[in-house]
């Protein structure tokens, strides 16, 4: 019997759709901008041994010209300085409120300087370090099995990983936008070198099985995400509403977050008390599922635990502390921390050094995604079918365009004006009518840019706010007869 728990990859998904140039308040950059200061800066700051993406579309913006200091100013003038205003001018049973919302996002400028303000240094720095392990993604997001052609895929997959290869190197993981996979698909990413990918399989398994890998024919381990463990942070009732967090959605008169979700002054010091101990929960939850499954089993189960890294920071402040305390904590509970490269060279070889890994299972997969029921509702159902079936058509207009011989600056135009097209936060924020018409504009613009691009009858210079997006655009795959 090995000795130990088990082991745990946390895999946190860094990814913010094309936001950069495309409007500021309420909807815009301003988004990219919160998610670096909230999440990335302070999950980056105490990250060890787990697995992070950085989409492609992510890392096109913080690489954009400008946005460094656009960041900065931001940050300076619409955060710490509103917050440095709540101090002086908050009622008195606020002020340790409104201090600890200073001090959050001096402490977030401190960390942007010193990666000489550039944010996708700092995701490049902790994987250099080897602190972290990055997984590249497709260019814009894309839920693969919702393209319309194997072209389509191809221009997503590889497009993605060369820009990933450029900025940070590649050890062979990818994320499946919306964990979104459909049978066949680990074919298409082997062709591109994937070794392994991350799915939400939860509709379909039972018990502990997503405790152990799933072996593919083509080759890639699939890794099906812990939903269960997930879900103690990812529920309603889950860790972040604890009534003593930090609210979300309550502002101060200077747009600075204050109150507690219970509508009370916050208090960080017992908010950060009750983060540790939810860490320490969660450890000792992890630990007992790893620990039943060892001796069922006789060998070691591997717990994949994957969320939005903007959820930690972003929408609950409380989560990179929570993170920290897991980190620490994981090995007096009995629990290895890994990251999924090396697991799956692990997994596909059986064993590891220390003690028995368990075997790999045939590869059962089927169609899902970690979306609403865990099908594809979220992005191809009655409420967004006209954006869907629009990207479709599009693509197949585009595969022809390109492959008839428009010439390369309309090619390079229409294609990257159908990446953002095809970007699955279009569909997801429009469905659920969070941001007004914004996205729903986006995607009819894109889808214009690119027929007149198609259509223009002449070279067609490609539009300066997207010339950011995509830079290292693979059109190989459009050119195939």
């Amino acid at each position: 019997m090995p000795d130990g728990a088990g082991d745990l990859g946390i895999v946190l998904h860094s990814h913010m759709p094309y936001v950069e140039g495309y409007g500021t308040y309420p909807f815009g950059e301003e988004w990219l901008f919160d998610a670096v200061i909230h999440s990335h800066l302070p999950v980056l700051d105490v990250a060890r041994d787990i697995t992070l993406t950085v989409t492609p579309v992510l890392a096109d913006q913080l690489e954009a010209e400008g946005v460094p200091e656009r960041l900065r100013e931001f940050l300076v003038q619409h955060r710490l300085d509103a917050a440095v205003k709540d101090v002086e001018t908050c009622d008195s049973g606020f002020s340790e409120a409104a201090s600890a919302g200073r001090d959050r996002y001096a402490r977030s400028l401190d960390l942007l300087d010193s990666h000489d303000g550039s944010p996708l240094e700092a995701f490049a720095a902790a994987a250099g370090s080897g602190r972290v392990e990055l997984m590249a993604s497709t260019a814009t997001h894309a839920v693969l099995p919702m393209l319309a052609s194997d072209r389509g895929i191809d221009l997503q997959v590889g497009t993605g990983i060369a820009s990933h290869r450029r900025r940070f190197g590649w050890t062979g993981g990818f994320w499946l936008p919306e964990c979104a996979y459909e049978p066949g698909l680990e074919e298409k990413l082997a062709r591109h070198g994937v070794e392994w990918f991350c799915t939400d399989q939860s509709a379909f398994e039972s018990g502990d099985e997503a405790l152990v890998p799933v072996g593919t024919e083509a080759g890639p381990v699939a890794f099906t995400i812990d939903w269960p463990a997930v879900s103690w942070l990812w529920d309603m009732q889950g860790y972040p509403s604890w009534p003593g967090y930090l609210d979300f959605h309550s502002l101060s008169m200077n747009g600075v977050r204050i109150f507690r979700i219970d509508g009370g002054p916050y208090d960080r010091e017992a908010a950060h008390q009750r983060a540790r101990e939810q860490a320490g929960e969660f450890l000792s939850a992890a630990a007992k599922r790893l620990e039943e499954f060892r001796e069922r089993s006789g060998s070691t189960g591997l717990m994949v635990f994957a969320c939005d890294c903007e959820l930690l920071g972003h929408w609950w402040a409380e989560g990179p502390v929570w993170l920290e305390a897991v980190l620490e904590g994981a090995a007096a509970h009995g629990i290895r921390l890994t990251t999924l490269g090396p697991a799956a060279a692990e997994r596909r070889a059986g064993i590891r050094p220390e003690v028995e890994a368990a075997p790999i299972r045939p590869n059962g997969l089927r169609a899902s995604t970690w979306g609403e029921r865990k099908d594809f509702r979220t992005w191809d159902s009655p409420a967004v079918a006209d954006l869907a079936s629009g990207a479709r058509r599009l693509e197949l207009a585009v595969n022809r365009a390109v492959a008839s011989g428009i010439g390369r600056d309309r090619a390079e135009r229409a294609a990257r004006e159908l990446l953002a097209v095809q970007s699955s936060d279009w569909a997801f924020i429009d469905g659920r009518r969070q941001a007004g018409d914004y996205a729903f504009e986006r995607s009819v613009d894109h889808a214009a840019a690119a027929f007149e691009a198609i259509d223009s009858g002449a070279d067609a210079p490609i539009q300066p706010r997207v010339r950011s997006l995509a830079p290292d655009l693979d059109l190989a795959s459009l050119l195939v007869p």
